[in-house]
């Protein structure tokens, strides 16, 4: 799962404006985060001290992701979007994003709710950019038990990207915890319109029809995670699933 976090982030990482010469030292610096997190823990330090800025700070904080310490990946993001913003440089919304998935992953929900509140108001009006921050804080919500929050940001989000499976899913998940089942079920129909064969997506769609009392449809959409997903976490919750719902 670090290694997996730490592909997420860096896939996602913004290009970050470097200083004229720099454009390769940061480069240089990502991929030596994702080879030896001590060695670029160093470098990145040592160039932030010459004054680095967003670059430095960036590859800093992939770095301590990469070494398992999140909550010091939570502090450099913050820190480089804090610093991109007053350069108002484009990808600060980015890096907001970021610092709030990283303050997710070190449970510091209040942080993460800050960073993502941030990066919402520094967005603008891009329509995905938008939508994805918002589902993001809307998960830091729900962690915090603010449902009618959470569930606004998602009825937000999916309306400026109706595209996005992943806030469908999610509001789908949401809706059916909060017993409105009707709502539920539209919401994980337009889930799977978007990403058909989602294990996640099937999940869900089964624990909607099993809360409805559909449980041949919910143990048909169970089994489909089981066969098309085996080993993941979908799988395993689904047969946990099909464990107490035996038919």
């Amino acid at each position: 799962m670090r290694a997996l976090t730490l592909l997420l982030l860096l896939a996602a990482a913004p290009a970050v404006a470097a200083a004229p010469g720099d454009g390769e030292r940061y480069r240089q610096c990502l991929d030596l985060a994702r080879s030896d997190s001590a060695r670029a823990i160093d470098a990145a330090t040592a160039w932030r001290g010459e004054g680095g800025g967003v670059p430095a700070r960036h590859c800093l904080a992939l770095a301590y992701s990469a070494r398992g310490d999140d909550a010091a990946a939570a502090a450099e993001l913050a820190a480089a979007a804090r610093a991109a913003e007053a350069a108002h440089d484009a990808h600060a919304a980015d890096l907001w994003g970021q610092a709030g998935n990283a303050a997710l992953l070190a449970k510091q929900g209040g942080a993460a709710i800050a960073d993502f509140t941030a990066g919402i108001t520094v967005a603008g009006s891009e329509p995905v950019r938008l939508a994805a921050l918002l589902t993001d804080r809307a998960r830091a919500l729900v962690e915090a038990n603010r449902t009618t929050e959470a569930r606004a940001d998602l009825t937000r989000a999916t309306s400026l990207d109706p595209s996005s499976a992943d806030g469908w899913l999610l509001l789908a998940t949401l809706d059916r915890r909060l017993g409105d089942l009707p709502a539920a079920e539209r919401a994980i129909l337009e889930a799977a319109r978007r990403e058909p064969g989602d294990p996640d997506i099937a999940l869900e769609a089964g624990n909607i029809a099993g809360a409805e009392g559909r449980l041949d449809l919910a143990r048909t959409e169970w089994k489909k995670v089981v066969t098309q997903a085996p080993g993941s976490d979908a799988a395993a919750v689904a047969a946990k699933a099909l464990a107490l719902n035996p038919g």
